[in-house]
């Protein structure tokens, strides 16, 4: 059993579709009506299909009032980092402090290339990833003097100003799967947010992967507790009950719950494109869920 102690939340991630074009803004918009505490868009500059996810987390921004909001995650190779900091700590301050950045490595190389990005072997993106986040937070570290200096392979600052700094401790979140990028996860980054359909083992991957970003944790002097474990979820409700996520919201809040205990995972991200199972989710998904890890905990 892996408890890391954080309180749980719970999410939508939508579809940022181009047609029609205020559809995404409505689910998000229903997202925060109906209770939810996060709203999430994946973000591909390369897809016509798909709205600009950082132009549309900005409108959404302004459509809500409570809700949190993050991409799932930014495609790191085709948006600079030391743009993507001003960026951040803008919709932070302009949303009054509910943005989290999720990052990714990028991974639809010939896409990448398309655009004008630089194609990197698995090994040369998580390199990459790591300064990014180096530059991001150097960035945001209003507190230091003198202008920012990075140089690194991929990335180099050469005295930029520093700021704005977000309004409040902007959450880095990494998209990650492999070991190496598990571990730099553990070294660097404040969450993990992996995908459920993408593991080819289920849940039960979930314990070697916490694994080895609590060794990463471990090999930079943090406490494995500093990175939250996240997960976009899919499934299927239906009155009776079926395989993983797949029956009656009760059946749901089980095996959430039971992830939750066992894996140490505090936020699960719904995967969905319409309004009703956002709804479901929030109002007797996530409170029953909250519930049984409570019990689990106290237990």
């Amino acid at each position: 059993m892996t408890d890391y102690g954080h309180d749980l939340l719970f999410g939508a991630f939508i579809t940022p579709a181009a047609r029609p074009p205020t559809h995404a803004v409505e689910l998000a918009v229903a997202a925060e009506r109906a209770g939810l505490d996060l709203v999430t868009f994946q973000d591909h500059p390369y897809q016509p299909a798909f709205l600009d996810t950082w132009t549309l987390l900005s409108y959404v921004a302004a459509r809500t009032e409570r809700v949190r909001l993050s991409g799932n995650v930014i495609n790191l190779p085709l948006r600079h980092p030391a743009v993507l900091a001003r960026a951040a700590a803008s919709l932070d301050l302009l949303s009054g402090g509910r943005f989290e950045l999720g990052l990714g490595a990028g991974g639809f190389w010939d896409a990448i290339e398309a655009m004008g990005g630089r194609r990197l072997t698995p090994g040369q993106s998580v390199e990459a990833l790591g300064e990014a986040i180096g530059i991001i937070r150097e960035l945001w570290d209003t507190e230091k003097r003198g202008g920012a200096r990075f140089d690194g392979e991929y990335y180099s600052l050469k005295g930029a100003k520093r700021g704005p700094a977000p309004a409040h401790g902007i959450g880095i979140w990494v998209g990650a799967y492999g070991p190496r990028m598990l571990r730099l996860t553990g070294r660097m980054a404040d969450g993990w947010v992996p995908s459920l359909p993408y593991l080819s083992g289920g849940p039960a991957n979930l314990a070697e992967m916490n694994r080895r970003i609590d060794e990463g944790a471990a090999s930079a002097g943090r406490d494995p507790s500093a990175v939250r474990r996240l997960l976009n979820i899919s499934g299927q409700f239906q009155p009776s009950r079926g395989s993983l996520l797949v029956g009656p919201p009760r059946q749901w809040a089980e095996e959430l719950a039971e992830i939750s205990l066992e894996h140490g995972v505090s936020g699960f991200i719904l995967m969905a494109d319409d309004a009703a199972p956002i709804e479901l989710f929030a109002s007797e998904v996530a409170p029953a869920t909250r519930e049984l890890v409570a019990a689990g905990r106290a237990r």
